[in-house]
């Protein structure tokens, strides 16, 4: 015979998943959420009864420590701030609609507040690691003429992969020394080129491209060309970038994005303002843009790690 304890803690746990099917159907009929957004929702709420059941507690009778507490548990349990912030928005949108529904008199959800997901920091390359891929490119040939051209431009101006293949000629003015670039949701941003980027696009052009691809192809306006004439496809790029990174003895495993990260990183590194960086890569929030000093303080950190008697 169940201890009265257990039966009560047993009752308790059948009326917490009636009521989680009430608030589902409720959420499908009134809100129209995706069967998706429903089921993640059952499952976050069936384990919080769950574990309010094991401390012979219910749904309806939740004070606000029990959710801090139940958060604070799973993250022991090595739950991450993605999942745990997922579980806090189900449990508030659950104690939201209680309470609407008068089935609480207060919402123990109201003041708990969601973790912050920590964003990871972009991996990047070294000034060395640039340095080393940027000469690994055979450029004794048209090809090779291309790829340092391609590397070069995309670490000058911190340039998304697909606006560097997309780029055509016409884009690039070689007397001011300026790139014009559409980047997301097609916004045109004008970027400086240095002198070394532009004098690989010169040998690119006058020794190199008319001999990639075929004849028509070469009179086409796109910068770079792929074998077959047209323009190149990120994998492609992606490809190229491998195949020079492995050839310059870099052991990381290397993505086209990292250029532009390395572009971003090594400008703040060396000083320059947030806000010009900004807009040199195109992010329409500062925010967007701020992951970059995370990155440098990370660096400094290593560095001091590294080289104090006592780091």
């Amino acid at each position: 015979m169940a201890k009265p304890a257990t039966a009560r803690a047993l009752r308790a746990g059948a009326q917490d998943l009636a009521l989680i099917e009430q608030f589902l159907s409720d959420q499908l009929l009134e809100r129209g959420l995706s069967r998706n957004t429903l089921a993640a929702y059952g499952s976050d709420l069936r384990l919080f009864a769950a574990w309010l059941s094991g401390r012979a507690g219910a749904l309806e009778r939740v004070v606000r420590q029990d959710i801090l507490d139940y958060l604070g548990e799973r993250t022991r349990q090595g739950a991450s701030a993605r999942t745990a912030g997922r579980i806090t928005s189900s449990v508030r949108r659950f104690y939201a609609w209680c309470f609407q529904q008068n089935i609480v008199e207060e919402d123990p959800a109201l003041l708990v507040d969601a973790p912050r997901a920590g964003r990871p920091l972009p991996k990047s390359l070294s000034e060395a690691e640039v340095e080393a891929l940027l000469e690994a490119p055979d450029d004794n040939n048209p090809t090779g003429m291309r790829d340092r051209a391609m590397l070069e431009l995309m670490y000058a101006c911190g340039l998304r992969v697909s606006e560097l293949i997309g780029l055509e000629v016409d884009q690039i003015n070689f007397n001011l020394g300026v790139l014009r670039v559409w980047g997301k949701g097609n916004k045109e941003r004008l970027v400086p080129v240095g002198e070394a980027a532009l004098q690989r696009v010169r040998v690119y052009l006058k020794a190199g491209r008319r001999f990639i691809g075929t004849a028509a192809a070469a009179q086409d306006n796109i910068l770079f060309l792929s074998p077959r004439g047209g323009a190149m496809t990120r994998q492609a790029f992606w490809y190229i970038i491998r195949r020079h990174a492995e050839r310059a003895g870099i052991a990381k495993s290397l993505s086209p994005h990292m250029l532009r990260h390395a572009f971003a990183t090594h400008l703040v590194n060396h000083d320059a303002d947030l806000r010009v960086v900004q807009l040199l890569l195109g992010h329409s929030d500062l925010s967007t843009t701020q992951i970059y000093t995370h990155v440098a303080q990370a660096r400094l950190k290593n560095l001091h790690a590294e080289h104090h008697p006592r780091g």
